[in-house]
């Protein structure tokens, strides 16, 4: 199969099972690792019992509780009052890992990369609290709605230096990025374009860590944006930018690129149903998401195994499916380590993603992140040793080792040599070190870095 010759009517039609593409724990697996951050055995044998498209439908609605928000504010008060960003990353390293919302989590996430904004320039915890706070409210929203937002949120303003864009000397900075990077893609507008909608911004500053609106710095003349004349306010201008036809295309594309594959690049033909649906939905985001997750496409081949686990999913995905806790704050270092600190992502274009996740480097510090992890003083899994946790779920034996880590962790199959070199592993350590030694092991092996 090859993503060049798929039908749109059969890539984004619902999923049904069948012989060749059964709805099993692997496949469950595969839309829980997508769809959030990876889940338990448990997680995975419930969601058997409902359909593929009541599952994903689940995942989309599901919001926090009211005590997940109670114990998450504590925990924020608390990171907050350090002033450090390495706290506040470490807060929502354990929001991944504890959210009954996989989804609006992973969601957040993409946004952050997509909106990208960091603590280095910005340097003020609050402010991008509230930008991520910002961002979750909006995951599953209206694209509309969250590109006003996030234009006026104050981390965005001084990250982007739309705080001092004034209409003598307008900033260009936030105009071309929203263009380029946020909504509508390179070659899609003109630098005519950029500077009259740097004219809308003016005036648009901060005061006592809020947005405020400076008429006397405003350019009240007329501006002409993507053809569109008469603009007159920078709330109008994102209008006319997120109306533009070219803007649903922009945004399908990234999101099929997040959840579903990360190359062959999807041809403009593929994405037009998904494209067409957004712009119909008045750029709803939710619907078509849902419908990205329950499509024959995302089940099929190409794309099981086609994505590189991020550094957030390598870490956060290895915890959930063991039920595990650990120390966030070096999770979080770690994390920052592997070239995904939260909070600070490298540009304004966010993460590259994909093969860049990969090096010689990245490789070593994936399999010692994975090796802190499982030998940390603070590692818990079901709050016991792994050993432990085996035993109480009947894995006993190397070969239910690698059987449990096929269904839950691997997107691709464990290679056979690997399993019986660690039998002979297994073999030579009679005691329960044998049970980390091998987890290890398996999660150095290059398949396990695609998701």
């Amino acid at each position: 199969m090859n993503l060049m010759n798929v039908e749109p009517s059969w890539a984004w039609a619902p999923y049904e099972p069948s012989l060749e593409s059964p709805w099993n724990l692997s496949a469950a697996a595969h839309l829980f690792r997508r769809a959030g951050f990876g889940a338990n055995r448990q997680e995975l044998e419930d969601a058997l019992k409902l359909s593929p498209s009541e599952v994903v439908a689940d995942l989309v609605r599901a919001e926090e509780t009211s005590d997940f928000q109670t114990e998450m504010q504590s925990l924020l008060r608390a990171a907050l009052a350090t002033g450090n960003v390495r706290q506040l990353a470490a807060q929502w390293a354990y929001r991944m890992l504890h959210t009954p919302a996989p989804l609006l989590e992973k969601m957040t996430l993409f946004w952050h990369g997509h909106f990208a904004t960091s603590a280095v320039k910005v340097n003020d915890v609050r402010l991008m609290q509230t930008q991520n706070t910002l961002l979750r409210r909006h995951a599953l929203g209206n694209f509309k709605e969250l590109a006003i937002e996030i234009s006026r949120d104050p981390a965005m303003l001084l990250y982007l230096d739309s705080a001092t864009n004034r209409k003598s000397h307008p900033n260009e900075n936030y105009a071309r990025e929203i263009m380029e990077l946020f909504c509508l893609g390179e070659g899609n507008y003109t630098e005519q374009d950029i500077r009259e909608l740097a004219r809308c911004f003016t005036g648009w500053e901060i005061k006592r860590n809020r947005f405020r609106f400076n008429r006397y710095q405003h350019d009240s003349g007329e501006k002409t944006v993507l053809g569109i004349p008469g603009v007159e306010s920078g709330e109008e201008a994102i209008r006319v930018v997120t109306d533009d036809p070219n803007a649903p295309r922009f945004i399908v594309r990234k999101l099929v690129r997040f959840f579903v594959l990360d190359e062959p690049e999807p041809g403009d033909e593929l994405l037009a149903p998904l494209a067409a649906q957004l712009r119909e939905n008045a750029m709803d985001i939710g619907p078509t998401v849902q419908r990205i997750l329950a499509s024959n496409l995302f089940f099929s081949p190409l794309a099981r195994g086609r994505k590189v686990r991020s550094p957030v999913e390598l870490g956060i995905g290895f915890l959930r499916v063991f039920d595990g806790s650990t120390d966030f704050f070096q999770l979080a270092d770690a994390l920052d380590q592997l070239g995904q600190g939260l909070f600070t992502p490298p540009s304004v274009k966010g993460w590259d993603g994909g093969r860049t996740w990969i090096n010689s480097s990245t490789l070593l510090g994936r399999a010692n992140l994975i090796h802190r992890m499982l030998n940390g003083e603070k590692t818990r899994f079901g709050k016991q040793s792994l050993a432990d946790y085996f035993a109480a779920s009947g894995v006993d034996s190397i070969d239910e080792v690698a059987d449990f880590l096929q269904s839950s962790l691997f997107a691709v199959p464990i290679p056979r040599p690997a399993t019986e070199r660690l039998r002979e592993l297994a073999r030579k350590n009679q005691d329960s070190t044998w049970v980390n030694l091998a987890v290890h092991a398996f999660c150095t092996l290059p398949e396990f870095q695609v998701a």
